[in-house]
């Protein structure tokens, strides 16, 4: 007893010392083994990406009272010969070089539709000078009608969208979409089960078919001192569907592409694209299909993967049949491709269609565009199967959306395309994120005790221990600052000069790395554990903005936070171990810079198309990732 009092830990108070928490004690076990842990997160995260496409899930009608197919289509010949008749009468017109927007409101008018064209002046928003920027003299005209609806109350609506430009003659496949939307139109201008209005717009798609959709919209939603009085609104919008076509498909069978994505990721209920799936693959025949990236469908590796899955799911199937885990390598590689699309577009942050601009105000819309697999000037019979057939789809989403009494809600939001029947939930996507970004926090604190227990003796320790972070602090600050500068940059640069803004950016990054931003006190570890702070901040910021940007983001950016390390050490003792670690650092900070110079123009176009759309990727890209970058650099090229 004697001996357990005299090793007993006390406080100067005499108070005995509490025992820590299991997570304190937890939380510095797993500090203390950060390499490891490191490793087997990262290798976990990069296993999680590819199970996606096996872990996928089929899709399901999540709100009942949706009912697709429940009743049959009104939709008969005579609609399909009146929507025929409408088509030639515009194409007749379009020879003329008469304006058309007279004859769809007349049309319409005799529908028994209120009708109004709406004027407006298309904005843009390229790189330009505050000084040179001027609004365009031309415009366009917008044409809408409204169908009130005669169970309805006005205080909701369904809108369905046509773009289409009267001054090209040359394009057919406009005037065929407004032909579909027309007898839809029609059809439902004479039936009583009807709850909802319908607006049909008539875009005026010269100077884009999203600017028409989003000029209309901003006078719907915000209107202006300049709106003319005979704009007519009616009540909320429930859904809105975006109909084209085009003729000049190469494809085996009548098609319907479905576009979803929309500004910063937003993506539509999953409802809406699992009724239309539904109508057009077992009501009308169609085939389904969502953007997929054509490289990865001929990918060797990627077969490789999906024939190790494959082989797993066989397996797995014979050590318990009720198992289900694994599909065919066909499958694996066609679900990869959709995948990789769908977290692509959605970490652009750039609408895929006009569907994009009904989102920015939270209303669920997607853009349908129908393929025949008839040449464009094939007989006319034929081409009335797919006119149809395409107005029934349109005809059977407005009614399943019409049995709605309240807004979307049941299903998803966050999710990803497989294919057009099975999706990944954001609860198994984000899996891979948070086992990425786990290693951050705890490499950071490690290499913090580090740096806090190799303390020049000749200083105060209780005081520098303190403030030691802060001369790496100001390091990140500063190039952070440099960011800022670098993003704002093309706007301020008169003109459209991509050269002015590779010339700028290089200076002067070349110019912090130069310039040392630490004091002599100051370990690099010290400087990457404030970075890779810095970084996990910057990533879990752009996961509530955008997950999948963030995800893409974390694939580049981890591996080299984690592995970055002054290059001259490794070299001076001259391992294989350091070496390797050296070249595979060379590799992650080199192919970044390979990877843009290599496509040279396309690189400035498709920053400047990020900027354009408002994209949150832009700011991502300028005040995270190359920060963060640049930081790896200082690193590496630390004395």
């Amino acid at each position: 007893m004697a001996a357990d009092k005299e090793t007993e830990v006390k406080f100067p108070d005499g108070s005995p010392e509490m025992k820590p928490r299991p997570i304190v004690r937890l939380g510095m076990f797993l500090i203390s083994h950060s390499p490891v842990f490191s490793v087997i997160c990262s290798v976990a995260g990069i296993l999680v990406l590819f199970l996606l496409p096996v872990l996928a899930k089929n899709t399901y009608i999540s709100e009942n009272a949706l009912m697709p197919g429940s009743a049959h289509s009104m939709l008969s010949n005579q609609d399909v010969l009146d929507g025929s008749e409408f088509v030639m009468n515009i194409k007749d017109l379009r020879l003329k070089r008469v304006e058309a927007q007279v004859l769809i409101g007349e049309y319409m008018s005799n529908l028994g539709a209120q009708v109004y064209h709406h004027k407006f002046f298309p904005e843009m928003n390229r790189f330009h000078s505050l000084m040179n920027s001027s609004s365009s003299s031309s415009y366009g005209i917008n044409s809408a009608g409204i169908i009130r609806a005669p169970r309805g109350d006005g205080k909701e609506c369904i809108v369905l969208v046509t773009p289409y430009d009267h001054t090209n003659d040359g394009n057919d496949d406009e005037v065929f979409s407004l032909g579909i939307a027309y007898t839809v139109f029609s059809l439902l201008s004479r039936v009583t089960w009807l709850a909802k209005d319908i607006v049909w717009l008539v875009a005026d798609s010269r100077y884009g078919d999203y600017r028409s959709v989003d000029a209309w919209l901003s006078e719907y939603y915000a209107p202006s001192f300049n709106t003319s009085d005979n704009f007519i609104r009616a009540g909320t919008m429930a859904a809105a569907l975006v109909l084209k076509v085009n003729g000049r498909g190469e494809v085996s069978q009548d098609t319907i592409s479905i576009y979803a994505e929309a500004a910063n990721g937003q993506m539509p209920n999953l409802d809406i694209i699992n009724v239309v799936n539904y109508l057009g693959v077992h009501r009308q025949g169609f085939s389904v299909k969502v953007e997929k990236v054509a490289s990865l469908l001929s990918s060797g590796w990627l077969k490789i993967v999906g024939e190790t899955f494959e082989a797993a799911g066989k397996m797995a199937k014979t050590l318990n049949p009720d198992w289900n885990f694994g599909i065919s390598a066909a499958d694996y590689v066609e679900g990869s491709a959709t995948l990789a699309s769908s977290l692509y577009y959605q970490a652009l942050g750039v609408p895929t269609g006009p569907h994009g601009a009904f989102r920015n105000y939270q209303v669920d819309a997607v853009t349908l565009k129908f393929t025949s697999r008839f040449p464009p000037k094939t007989k006319l019979r034929k081409q009335q199967e797919l006119f149809l057939r395409g107005a029934r789809v349109i005809e059977g989403t407005i009614r399943s959306v019409n049995n709605l009494l309240e807004k979307f809600h049941q299903s998803f939001f966050l999710y990803l395309l497989t294919s057009p029947s099975k999706f990944v939930s954001v609860g198994v996507y984000m899996i891979a994120f948070a086992l990425l970004i786990a290693p951050l926090p705890m490499v950071a604190a490690s290499l913090y005790m580090d740096a806090s227990s190799t303390l020049p003796k000749a200083t105060d320790k209780y005081v520098l221990k303190s403030w030691i972070w802060l001369d790496a602090a100001k390091r990140v600050f500063s190039i952070h600052v440099w960011g800022v500068v670098i993003t704002l940059l093309p706007y301020l640069i008169p003109g459209h000069h991509m050269a002015a803004w590779v010339i700028s950016s290089s200076s002067s990054s070349l110019a912090l790395l130069v310039i040392p931003g630490c004091s002599p006190f100051t370990k690099w570890t010290m400087l990457k554990s404030v970075t890779i702070s810095a970084t996990f901040i910057g990533l879990c910021l752009m996961s509530i903005v955008n997950f999948a940007a963030a995800e893409i983001g974390a694939l580049m950016l981890v591996p080299m936070c984690l592995m970055c390390q002054p290059i001259r050490q490794d070299v001076r003792s001259r391992s294989p171990k350091s070496l390797l670690r050296a070249l595979c650092n060379m590799v992650l900070v080199t192919t970044p810079m390979v990877v843009l110079i290599s496509k040279g123009g396309s690189t400035w176009d498709w920053v400047e198309s990020l900027w354009e759309w408002k994209s949150a990727t832009y700011l991502y890209i300028g005040l995270a990732c190359m920060p963060c970058w640049l930081l790896c650099i200082s690193i590496l090229l630390h004395p």
